[in-house]
């Protein structure tokens, strides 16, 4: 049968020489099934032989941290320099950053690490050039910035995102509302709340068999391709939102960079335009960046006192009371009683909150402690 790589080749070739289309959209799902199950037991086998090799661990801080990914030369080492004011070792040729270097964005009352990464290629995903080390670091960022050199967009965007795709970061998506129960005997019952356009319910318990799953109860409450199932059932997809810096617009002209704007915005990119080197359009590019991680304001109110309204502390959206506490102390969470709330999420002013409530842009938050 040959080895786990041999086998997802040979899938792979099928995969390319399969005509896509309507009648083979499922043919070409339940192949991506077996591969993406194959690739789960081969890295079940390396995490037990202790492989894996070396990466580029950062560890996360400040309010957010986003990822500079791009091909090589683009000029992301010197938009880090624009953004954050550190310094990466390049050079003006390729590969020059050799590993992941960190920079700190401070804008608007937010901290924002921006890791500025080796040039993605072709082939990052099997790990040429190192690629599989630079896309582990992008899976832990919380916004992608796809760094575009102006002259190769249309030519280096599909490259970055198969190298992505194909290292199960899916960008600018959700993952479908699909869950699968687990049960002992029933063979795979298939319950459909929303009209499929792409799968029968059939198909969809092929797909699922694919995973050596033989008895579970599947809900789709979404109307869901092959690769949406396959995405599901492998378990190790990440979803991440991505913007575009397009870089370089200096040589290409205003004409040339409103043509790709209007491109990348039909893929579903929205993007900025810079010139790094020069300084041209960083601090707009600073409020690109702070407004796409979709901050929130929330304000501090000590009990009893007014509400400290000049300095407000910047979260992510959703976030809730529990992680307020863990950024203002460490002991906060234990000793929490209870929290008031003034602002949208509270039904009304003062509402008394538990540590899960979600937090809204603008909300006033008391948090009490026991002594």
């Amino acid at each position: 049968m040959g080895t786990i790589a041999d086998q997802i080749k040979e899938i792979e070739a099928e995969i390319l020489k399969t005509q896509k289309n309507k009648a083979t959209e499922f043919h070409i799902g339940k192949l991506k099934a077996k591969i993406a199950a194959l690739k789960a037991q081969a890295e079940k086998q390396a995490a037990a032989g202790g492989g894996g090799g070396p990466s580029f661990a950062v560890k996360k801080s400040g309010n957010a941290t986003v990822g500079l990914v791009g091909l090589p030369s683009v000029g992301k080492s010197t938009i880090l320099s624009a953004l954050t004011g550190a310094e990466s070792t390049a050079a003006a040729y390729e590969f020059t950053t050799l590993t992941v270097i960190p920079g700190m964005l401070k804008h608007r009352g937010a901290e924002i690490q921006v890791l500025d990464m080796p040039g993605i290629i072709a082939g990052a995903a099997l790990n040429k050039g190192r690629g599989r080390e630079v896309i582990a670091a992008a899976r832990n960022s919380d916004m992608i910035l796809v760094t575009l050199d102006c002259s190769k967009a249309y030519d280096h965007l599909p490259i970055i995102i198969r190298e992505l795709e194909q290292s199960a970061i899916r960008i600018n998506r959700r993952p479908k509302d699909i869950a699968v129960y687990y049960t002992e005997r029933g063979g795979i019952d298939v319950q459909i709340t929303k009209k499929q356009t792409h799968l029968t319910a059939e198909e969809i318990g092929d797909i699922v068999k694919q995973f050596k799953v033989n008895n579970a109860n599947v809900v789709v409450r979404d109307d869901i391709t092959a690769d949406d199932l396959v995405d599901h059932m492998a378990g190790n997809r990440v979803y991440i939102p991505a913007v575009c810096l397009v870089n370089k617009v200096d040589l290409a002209g205003p004409e040339k960079y409103k043509e790709i704007e209007a491109w990348l915005s039909g893929q579903g990119f929205p993007a900025i335009p810079l010139a790094a080197a020069k300084g041209w359009g960083v601090e707009k590019a600073k409020d690109f960046i702070f407004e796409h991680l979709k901050f929130i304001k929330v304000y501090l109110k000590p009990r009893g006192k007014e509400a400290d309204m000049e300095e407000p502390l910047i979260v992510k959206t959703g976030t809730d009371v529990g992680m307020v506490c863990d950024m203002l102390h460490r002991e906060f969470r234990k000793k929490f009683r209870y929290a008031q709330v003034w602002g949208a999420s509270a039904k009304f002013p003062g509402q008394t909150v538990g540590i899960d409530h979600r937090l809204a842009d603008e909300d006033i938050l008391t948090i009490v402690t026991r002594q």
